[in-house]
């Protein structure tokens, strides 16, 4: 009569121990998933933060001709001492600059001998016209103008700085400013690659 309460007691026991140990077991198992899952967590951030250094011009580059292409911006951006810009919807390669301080738009014309201000763009920056020499016989697409001289004293486009630039200026040129080969012809190289224009001081 005594062997049954016993045995009974017995597998209560141990019952009692296997869920003790069972359940040390499966909270190890979820620690352990715990740290692994924090481990790798770890390793994705570093990772995320590594390629975001290294490839940091690139992404600067994307956001900045995403924002460009939302805001209808030029899309140009500085790489190192160079400026890559964008082709632009019309065909055409523009970039956004001061001349002495004033802000400019200009269109990059390698067919142009000089470079080229509006009268407004003249205006806006204090220019002073040479009257002392010949105005310049200008080709245009609306056919020949004349433009008088002048100097530029400090032309920026991006990181790229040009001091004492000889212009010509007119209000025939309407609103468009143009960087011509006096420009161009300063830099160390410009080229296009990949559809960007690349200047380089």
């Amino acid at each position: 009569m005594m062997d049954g309460p016993t045995d009974a007691a017995s597998i209560i026991w141990y019952l009692a121990v296997l869920v003790l140990v069972g359940s040390s077991l499966l909270y190890r198992r979820i620690a352990w998933r715990s740290a692994i899952g924090m481990a790798a967590a770890w390793v994705a951030v570093f990772a995320i933060i590594l390629t975001i250094v290294s490839y940091r011009n690139g992404i600067a580059s994307i956001a900045h001709r995403v924002s460009g292409d939302i805001l209808g911006r030029p899309r140009q951006n500085a790489d190192g001492n160079a400026l890559r810009v964008a082709l632009a919807e019309d065909g055409h390669y523009w970039v956004d600059g001061t001349v002495d301080g004033a802000p400019t738009r200009f269109l990059i014309d390698s067919g142009a001998t000089f470079t080229a201000l509006s009268g407004a763009a003249a205006t806006a920056s204090g220019l002073q016209m040479d009257t002392r020499r010949i105005p310049v016989t200008i080709e245009t697409a609306n056919g020949q103008v004349q433009a008088a001289r002048s100097m530029v004293s400090s032309m920026q486009v991006g990181p790229i700085k040009m001091d004492d630039l000889p212009v010509v200026v007119s209000p025939a040129f309407g609103k468009t400013n143009v960087l011509g080969m006096n420009f161009l012809s300063r830099l160390k190289s410009w080229r296009v690659e990949e559809g960007e224009m690349v200047l380089e001081p």
